[in-house]
Protein backbone atom coordinates (compact mmCIF):
# COMPACT_ATOMS: atom_id res chain seq x y z
CA UNK A 1 0.00 0.00 0.00
CA UNK A 2 0.84 3.45 -0.70
CA UNK A 3 1.63 5.99 2.27
CA UNK A 4 -1.42 8.24 2.82
CA UNK A 5 -1.17 11.05 4.50
CA UNK A 6 -3.55 12.91 6.09
CA UNK A 7 -3.56 16.95 7.61
CA UNK A 8 -5.77 18.05 10.22
CA UNK A 9 -5.44 22.18 10.72
CA UNK A 10 -7.87 23.71 13.13
CA UNK A 11 -7.78 26.54 16.13
CA UNK A 12 -6.54 25.61 19.23
CA UNK A 13 -9.55 24.27 21.49
CA UNK A 14 -10.98 22.98 18.15
CA UNK A 15 -10.74 19.15 19.20
CA UNK A 16 -7.89 18.55 16.40
CA UNK A 17 -5.60 16.18 19.03
CA UNK A 18 -8.48 14.14 19.90
CA UNK A 19 -9.01 13.80 15.81
CA UNK A 20 -5.41 12.55 15.22
CA UNK A 21 -5.23 10.28 18.01
CA UNK A 22 -8.28 8.44 16.70
CA UNK A 23 -7.02 8.39 12.84
CA UNK A 24 -3.56 7.29 14.10
CA UNK A 25 -5.80 4.69 16.42
CA UNK A 26 -7.06 3.29 13.60
CA UNK A 27 -4.54 2.56 11.26
CA UNK A 28 -2.76 0.74 14.00
CA UNK A 29 -6.01 -1.29 14.34
CA UNK A 30 -6.02 -2.17 10.55
CA UNK A 31 -1.92 -2.86 11.14
CA UNK A 32 -0.07 -0.14 9.11
CA UNK A 33 2.84 2.04 10.34
CA UNK A 34 1.74 5.29 11.59
CA UNK A 35 3.53 8.57 12.30
CA UNK A 36 2.00 11.66 13.79
CA UNK A 37 3.28 15.19 14.34
CA UNK A 38 1.44 17.86 15.89
CA UNK A 39 2.66 21.42 15.06
CA UNK A 40 0.80 23.76 18.29
CA UNK A 41 1.16 27.13 17.53
CA UNK A 42 -0.57 29.08 19.53
CA UNK A 43 -2.92 26.27 20.57
CA UNK A 44 -4.25 27.66 23.78
CA UNK A 45 -5.00 31.15 22.59
CA UNK A 46 -6.86 30.35 19.56
CA UNK A 47 -4.05 29.86 16.99
CA UNK A 48 -3.21 27.16 14.48
CA UNK A 49 -3.07 23.96 15.41
CA UNK A 50 -1.54 21.25 12.70
CA UNK A 51 -1.40 17.23 12.39
CA UNK A 52 -0.06 15.12 10.08
CA UNK A 53 -1.04 11.66 10.26
CA UNK A 54 0.73 9.26 7.80
CA UNK A 55 0.25 5.82 7.51
CA UNK A 56 1.40 2.70 4.91
CA UNK A 57 3.64 0.05 5.12
CA UNK A 58 6.26 1.44 6.38
CA UNK A 59 6.67 5.25 6.66
CA UNK A 60 9.98 6.74 7.74
CA UNK A 61 8.76 10.62 7.98
CA UNK A 62 5.97 12.22 10.31
CA UNK A 63 5.61 15.31 8.10
CA UNK A 64 3.27 15.76 5.29
CA UNK A 65 5.15 17.99 2.15
CA UNK A 66 3.34 20.26 0.36
CA UNK A 67 1.22 18.97 -2.66
CA UNK A 68 1.45 15.12 -0.98
CA UNK A 69 -1.99 15.77 1.40
CA UNK A 70 -4.69 13.08 0.47
CA UNK A 71 -6.93 14.34 2.69
CA UNK A 72 -7.02 17.84 4.76
CA UNK A 73 -9.57 18.32 7.18
CA UNK A 74 -9.93 21.69 8.50
CA UNK A 75 -11.58 22.63 10.99
CA UNK A 76 -12.03 26.51 9.98
CA UNK A 77 -12.28 28.41 6.83
CA UNK A 78 -9.34 30.09 7.43
CA UNK A 79 -7.22 27.13 8.46
CA UNK A 80 -8.76 25.53 5.28
CA UNK A 81 -6.99 28.28 3.23
CA UNK A 82 -3.70 28.88 4.93
CA UNK A 83 -3.27 25.20 4.54
CA UNK A 84 -4.52 23.97 1.06
CA UNK A 85 -1.59 23.95 -1.20
CA UNK A 86 -0.24 20.75 1.18
CA UNK A 87 -2.97 18.48 -1.02
CA UNK A 88 -2.46 16.56 -3.89
CA UNK A 89 -3.55 17.46 -7.27
CA UNK A 90 -6.61 14.67 -6.38
CA UNK A 91 -6.77 15.48 -2.79
CA UNK A 92 -9.83 16.09 -1.09
CA UNK A 93 -10.18 18.95 1.43
CA UNK A 94 -13.12 18.63 3.82
CA UNK A 95 -13.93 21.85 5.39
CA UNK A 96 -15.98 22.66 8.63
CA UNK A 97 -17.87 26.17 7.54
CA UNK A 98 -16.92 27.83 10.71
CA UNK A 99 -15.33 31.73 10.87
CA UNK A 100 -13.13 32.10 13.35
CA UNK A 101 -11.03 35.84 14.09
CA UNK A 102 -7.80 35.24 14.68
CA UNK A 103 -6.13 38.18 16.95
CA UNK A 104 -4.92 39.99 14.03
CA UNK A 105 -8.51 40.51 12.82
CA UNK A 106 -9.46 40.50 16.06
CA UNK A 107 -7.79 43.58 16.67
CA UNK A 108 -8.57 45.21 13.13
CA UNK A 109 -4.39 44.40 11.69
CA UNK A 110 -6.20 42.89 9.31
CA UNK A 111 -9.45 41.37 7.52
CA UNK A 112 -10.75 38.10 7.39
CA UNK A 113 -11.16 37.04 4.04
CA UNK A 114 -14.32 36.86 2.12
CA UNK A 115 -15.57 33.81 -0.20
CA UNK A 116 -12.56 31.38 1.00
CA UNK A 117 -14.44 27.91 0.53
CA UNK A 118 -15.81 29.50 -2.77
CA UNK A 119 -12.32 30.44 -3.99
CA UNK A 120 -11.09 26.77 -2.59
CA UNK A 121 -13.75 25.27 -4.58
CA UNK A 122 -12.31 27.05 -7.60
CA UNK A 123 -8.53 24.86 -7.22
CA UNK A 124 -9.59 21.62 -5.10
CA UNK A 125 -12.30 19.21 -4.59
CA UNK A 126 -14.12 21.00 -1.79
CA UNK A 127 -16.72 19.25 0.76
CA UNK A 128 -18.13 21.33 3.10
CA UNK A 129 -19.52 20.98 6.15
CA UNK A 130 -21.91 23.28 9.05
CA UNK A 131 -20.48 21.16 11.72
CA UNK A 132 -21.47 23.24 14.32
CA UNK A 133 -25.30 22.98 13.03
CA UNK A 134 -24.60 19.45 12.69
CA UNK A 135 -23.84 19.23 16.22
CA UNK A 136 -26.16 21.55 18.08
CA UNK A 137 -28.99 18.85 16.42
CA UNK A 138 -27.16 16.47 18.32
CA UNK A 139 -26.93 18.80 21.88
CA UNK A 140 -23.19 19.23 21.84
CA UNK A 141 -21.06 21.26 19.95
CA UNK A 142 -17.80 19.91 21.14
CA UNK A 143 -18.59 16.97 18.83
CA UNK A 144 -18.13 19.05 15.84
CA UNK A 145 -14.99 17.80 15.17
CA UNK A 146 -16.23 14.21 15.32
CA UNK A 147 -18.62 14.97 12.55
CA UNK A 148 -16.11 16.45 9.80
CA UNK A 149 -14.11 13.06 11.10
CA UNK A 150 -17.22 11.25 9.80
CA UNK A 151 -17.53 12.91 6.42
CA UNK A 152 -13.35 12.40 5.83
CA UNK A 153 -14.14 8.90 7.10
CA UNK A 154 -15.85 7.99 3.48
CA UNK A 155 -12.22 9.13 2.01
CA UNK A 156 -10.07 6.47 3.89
CA UNK A 157 -9.73 2.66 3.55
CA UNK A 158 -11.58 1.83 6.91
CA UNK A 159 -14.89 -0.11 7.98
CA UNK A 160 -18.02 1.96 9.74
CA UNK A 161 -17.15 -0.64 12.95
CA UNK A 162 -14.08 -0.20 13.15
CA UNK A 163 -13.85 3.88 13.73
CA UNK A 164 -16.40 2.99 15.89
CA UNK A 165 -14.22 1.19 17.45
CA UNK A 166 -11.52 3.69 18.22
CA UNK A 167 -13.91 6.27 19.33
CA UNK A 168 -14.87 3.82 21.69
CA UNK A 169 -10.97 3.14 23.13
CA UNK A 170 -10.49 6.79 22.55
CA UNK A 171 -12.72 9.17 24.08
CA UNK A 172 -13.63 9.39 27.23
CA UNK A 173 -16.11 6.69 28.22
CA UNK A 174 -18.65 9.31 29.38
CA UNK A 175 -18.91 10.92 25.58
CA UNK A 176 -18.93 7.25 23.94
CA UNK A 177 -22.76 7.49 22.70
CA UNK A 178 -22.45 11.36 21.30
CA UNK A 179 -18.39 11.06 19.78
CA UNK A 180 -20.50 7.72 17.79
CA UNK A 181 -23.46 9.50 16.69
CA UNK A 182 -21.70 12.43 15.86
CA UNK A 183 -19.53 10.29 13.35
CA UNK A 184 -22.23 8.39 12.23
CA UNK A 185 -23.79 11.99 11.33
CA UNK A 186 -20.98 12.99 9.14
CA UNK A 187 -20.56 9.96 7.85
CA UNK A 188 -23.74 9.28 6.30
CA UNK A 189 -23.74 13.23 4.57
Amino acid sequence: MVTKNIMIVGVGGQGTLLTSRILGGITLQAGFDVKLSEVHGMAQRGGSVVTFVRYGEKVAEPIVEEGQADVLIAFERLEALRYAHFLKKDGVLIVNDQRIDPITVVTGAAEYPANIIEGLEKKYKVLKIDAISEARKLGNTKVFNIIVLGLAAKHMDFTLEDWYNVIEKTVPPKTIQINKEAFTVGYEL
